[in-house]
């Protein structure tokens, strides 16, 4: 096989890499809409991380387990803006927008978030390494979320979700007051996008339920 072959397979298969995780994180908001635990589990890696202390697709289904069934009577996940970037041939990172609808008791409670994902192929399957959800607001469907701590579940003190947490931009843009006298910074290599923007930034702690 000459080089020009193998930059071709390479391409190749970045696009079919692409659509493989798009329909994982598609396939995501199916299972845990219509509560099928097993399907759910299975789109993660054999090992994932559940929490602090606990891993493996058993402890990841009765995380959501519980969680959706103390929770919520019914919800819809709606996938919108996604970014997909490559580490390597076998991994990848993403950040993928999520609005969502819960029926929890007597209030609709509508949302606002995003994902920041990590992807991993093993044997030739593309899975989810970490899925770590990032919030800008739930709120009654009644009830514009105004102001602060914009996470106001029924029956629970409102908090903040850390939407903007990954990414330093959103801090700077507010504390400089005004347009930018720096220089416009290069634009971000290829697959590069997400990385470059969160400048090595993690987002440890937020709340997930």
């Amino acid at each position: 096989m000459d080089e020009a072959q193998a930059e071709m397979l390479r391409r190749l298969d970045r696009i079919e890499s692409r659509d493989e995780i798009r329909q994982l994180i598609s396939k995501y908001s199916i299972a845990l809409d219509m509560r099928d635990m097993d399907a759910l589990a299975g789109l993660f890696l054999p090992d994932v991380k559940v929490g602090a202390d606990k891993s493996g697709r058993a402890a990841l289904r009765a995380f959501f387990d519980e969680t959706m069934r103390t929770q919520f009577d019914g919800t819809s996940h709606h996938v919108g803006t996604t970014v997909i970037e490559f580490v390597d041939s076998d991994n990848a990172a993403g950040v993928v927008y999520s609005k969502n609808e819960h029926e929890t008791g007597a209030e609709w409670v509508i949302m606002q978030m995003m994902y920041y994902d990590r992807y991993r192929r093993v044997d030739g399957r593309w899975h989810f390494a970490r899925r770590q959800p990032l919030y800008w607001y739930a709120t009654d469907l009644n009830k514009p979320p105004i102001g602060s701590r914009k996470m106001r579940w029924p029956g629970r003190e409102p908090y903040e979700g850390a939407f903007h947490a990954l990414f330093p931009s959103w801090n700077e843009y507010w504390e400089r007051g005004g347009p930018a006298d720096t220089p416009i910074a290069v634009p971000a290599p290829l697959e590069e996008f997400i990385e470059t923007m969160r400048r090595g930034n993690e987002v440890r702690g937020n709340r997930v339920r």
